[in-house]
């Protein structure tokens, strides 16, 4: 007993000498954590919206409950079926053709042994990702527009047809991937590139010994010392499977033609949300896109592991 007691004061007395010793750093971690509490916790409890009849003017806490009814209601719609399918169908065709890009690009640049060229070249593809949508939907809409468009200017000029590339759905969604991909993968090559850098060079100069080309050095040397970082970044894209970049759709679209191709559950929640005031309803279809993306996370995370991977969690 005298033990215990004895315990517990050496106990606090280490917690207190540690407390006063460290205090400034702790007053310093307030502020982080207040800022995360203030505008991302505590906004949370807006999610209630997805269980009720909202109504402005009663509030959200006091508008009534009606469990699950935005959920039926949205699932029992055909558009909203259709938006999810072409979300979906739109961040596949992204994660296939986008995916693998930096990798093969960040490959490509550590196989460069120019220097200056390398430097210029890094520059140069990750510039597109310091711009707004807005501004990169401007650059194309004006190089792709039907009728003054460049591209189709210089097509007409020189006997050509013109090609709709952004009134058609199918071009559109060409457009769309192609956009998105010039967009991201410089900077995607920065992490992969980092990850390249920090396998052992020694790998090389005894594959060099041993007779390996280039080619077999990039598949037995480079591909799995960078495995880890390429599933770690394939797990956190998959959790964005249903998620979209609402400027870059919206950026993008024209309402008239490619409603069908850019109809996705950013710009629906938009639409439904903001346009008409079903505030509920929108809530719902997010708080929908949200609980699959992270069940898709955590499968993801289970299925790394179980091939030996070490996931995120």
């Amino acid at each position: 007993m005298t033990g215990r007691m004895t315990a517990r004061p050496a106990r606090r007395s280490r917690f207190t000498h540690y407390m006063g010793r460290y205090w400034p750093l702790y007053v310093m971690l307030l502020f982080p954590m207040a800022f995360c509490l203030l505008f991302k916790y505590w906004p949370m409890t807006g999610l209630a919206m997805a269980f009720k009849n909202f109504k402005i003017v009663k509030g959200i806490w006091g508008s009534p409950w009606n469990g699950i009814d935005n959920f039926k209601y949205l699932f029992s719609r055909p558009e909203s079926v259709g938006v999810i399918l072409q979300t979906l169908k739109l961040n596949l065709l992204d994660l296939a053709i986008g995916f693998p890009m930096p990798i093969l690009l960040a490959i490509m640049l550590n196989e460069v042994r120019n220097k200056a060229f390398k430097r210029i070249t890094q520059t140069v593809i990750y510039l597109p990702h310091f711009l707004s949508w807005v501004i990169i939907a401007s650059l194309f809409i004006a190089m792709l527009r039907t009728e003054t468009g460049m591209l189709n200017v210089i097509a007409a000029n020189m006997g050509g047809s013109k090609v709709p590339y952004l009134e058609d759905n199918l071009l559109w969604e060409v457009v769309y991937i192609f956009i998105g991909v010039w967009q991201s993968m410089g900077w995607g090559t920065i992490i992969y590139l980092a990850a390249i850098t920090g396998i052992s060079s020694e790998l090389y100069e005894a594959a060099t010994v041993d007779g390996a080309g280039r080619f077999a050095k990039i598949w037995h040397i480079t591909l799995p010392g960078i495995r880890g970082t390429i599933v770690t970044l394939l797990i956190m894209t998959l959790g964005r499977i249903l998620g979209s970049s609402f400027e870059r759709v919206n950026s993008l679209s024209n309402p008239y033609v490619v409603l069908k191709s850019a109809n996705v559950i950013s710009t629906y929640i938009y639409r439904v949300g903001l346009s008409n005031g079903k505030y509920h309803y929108a809530t719902a279809m997010g708080l929908f896109q949200n609980v699959i993306g992270v069940l898709l996370i955590l499968i993801a995370d289970r299925t790394a592991k179980a091939m030996g991977e070490s996931g995120l969690i």
